[in-house]
């Protein structure tokens, strides 16, 4: 491990350099431009396809009450794709649903990031005049691959900035709080020290500064169980001074707390969330190193759901939030625009009847462009060749079962014939043997 300590922030999804903005949307064009022909040139791919299929993102109809009071409207969310950039996804999705934005025509069926980051551009252009939104706009185009983020374990919405800053500045500017549940609770043992190395980049400099003093064993194995009650057989040989000592009873503090919340969200996080924010509340959760709209229901249930956004749910009418039940996810149902409990059909075309499934099909191909006829060849070809790799599977997979159910067949009807065999051999056996004579009683 290298002996200096250097930042980790964490990113979502991956890490780019912001790059500043003259004009938001004709910038981040051109930075669209930029990735897109490196990429095609080192992959050969047609640079237009790839962008297309990138950063074209599906829009998925629901249904939600600005107002808690109001009936219910009609939205256009944005889903995501290719583990795409959330970030920007979620802003959007926030201004949406807090009808700041609005992508139109209603009947669009997908939505490119050029026009979206053209619709919140003149969002903060319009509701910050008096306002420098330089920095804001200048990490815009970087909301695309990944930001970086750097939660303090002793507050919900408490971030170092990154950089420049831009990135809280976005957040900031729009009007979106950026929260998380990544805390340690003050009444825990591991409080003292965290809340002295309070951020994510800090406790990962410590963790690099103590694997070297222990020269690269602090860091172990998972074979090699940690203790938190103090340094291993190994470390107490190293010399350590007093205060380098300090450092390794810390980072194995840190250590632990960091490896016992691997989804970034703690219980304590988990219902400090839910007693701080205020009913009706739309924010932006950092969590698992993802960015998800989170939203608190009015009323006495103020429970928290997470916006689903996954593309696999697009035509999943009865899936639009997830409800936060618990730290990793194995309690968590889905719910419906009405916050009901649902079950989801499955399937590309779920919640579509036979007629509508193929009415959507002619209505997706039949505006298509060159460039989108491509795409959907290309995704056409792709699925094509997993459907044949799956018909192979399973029917390797029946041919081994009829295989199995043949040889367990010929193998009963083998014991069997060697029962009659034994039958018959002892038959004949007794027939053979000579009789007793009779015994006379005198």
């Amino acid at each position: 491990m290298a002996s200096e300590a250097t930042p980790q922030n964490i990113d979502v999804e991956d890490k780019h350099e912001p790059v500043p903005l003259q004009e938001a949307s004709r910038e981040a064009g051109s930075h669209s431009n930029e990735i897109q022909q490196e990429h095609s040139e080192e992959t050969g791919a047609d640079p237009g396809i790839q962008s297309s299929i990138e950063e074209v993102w599906y829009l998925k109809e629901i249904t939600f009450r600005p107002d808690p009071q109001s009936p219910p409207k009609r939205f256009k969310i944005i889903t995501q794709n290719f583990n795409g950039p959330c970030s920007f996804i979620a802003i959007c999705n926030i201004l949406i649903l807090r009808e700041k934005i609005q992508i139109l025509p209603h009947e669009r069926t997908s939505v490119s990031y050029d026009h979206l980051s053209q619709l919140v551009a003149e969002y903060l252009l319009l509701t910050c005049p008096d306002v420098d939104i330089s920095a804001a706009l200048s990490v815009m185009p970087a909301t695309r691959k990944g930001l970086d983020l750097n939660p303090l374990f002793t507050g919900l919405s408490s971030f170092r900035p990154a950089g420049a800053g831009g990135e809280l500045k976005l957040f900031e500017q729009a009007g979106i709080k950026l929260v998380h549940g990544w805390l340690v609770d003050p009444a825990s043992p591991e409080y003292e020290v965290l809340s002295r190395t309070e951020d994510y980049d800090t406790s990962v400099n410590l963790l690099v500064e103590v694997d070297h003093l222990t020269k690269g064993h602090f860091v172990v194995a998972d074979s090699e169980p940690s203790s938190s009650q103090g340094p291993s057989r190994r470390q107490s040989t190293y010399n350590l001074s007093p205060e380098e000592q300090k450092k390794v009873e810390d980072a194995l503090v840190v250590r632990s707390f960091i490896e016992n919340a691997p989804s970034q969200l703690t219980y304590y996080g988990l219902f400090h969330l839910a007693s701080s924010l205020e009913p009706d509340t739309l924010a932006a959760l950092f969590r698992n190193s993802h960015l998800s709209v989170l939203y608190k229901s009015p009323g006495d249930d103020g429970a928290l759901y997470s916006l689903v956004t996954d593309q696999v749910f697009l035509h999943e009418a009865s899936v639009v939030w997830e409800r936060l039940e618990d730290i990793d996810g194995g309690w968590s149902t889905f719910v419906d625009s009405e916050f009901v409990r649902s079950s989801p059909a499955g399937g590309d075309y779920a919640g579509h009847t036979a007629e509508s499934a193929l009415a959507a099909l002619e209505q997706q191909t039949g505006g298509l462009t060159l460039v989108d006829r491509a795409d959907e060849e290309l995704a056409r070809q792709l699925q094509d060749e997993e459907n044949a790799r799956l018909h192979d599977h399973y029917a390797r997979r029946d041919l081994e079962r009829m295989e199995r159910e043949r040889a367990e067949q010929e193998n009963e009807r083998e014991r069997r014939e060697r029962g009659r065999r034994d039958e018959r051999q002892r038959a004949l056996d007794s027939a053979m043997r000579p009789k007793k004579k009779d015994c006379i009683i005198m």
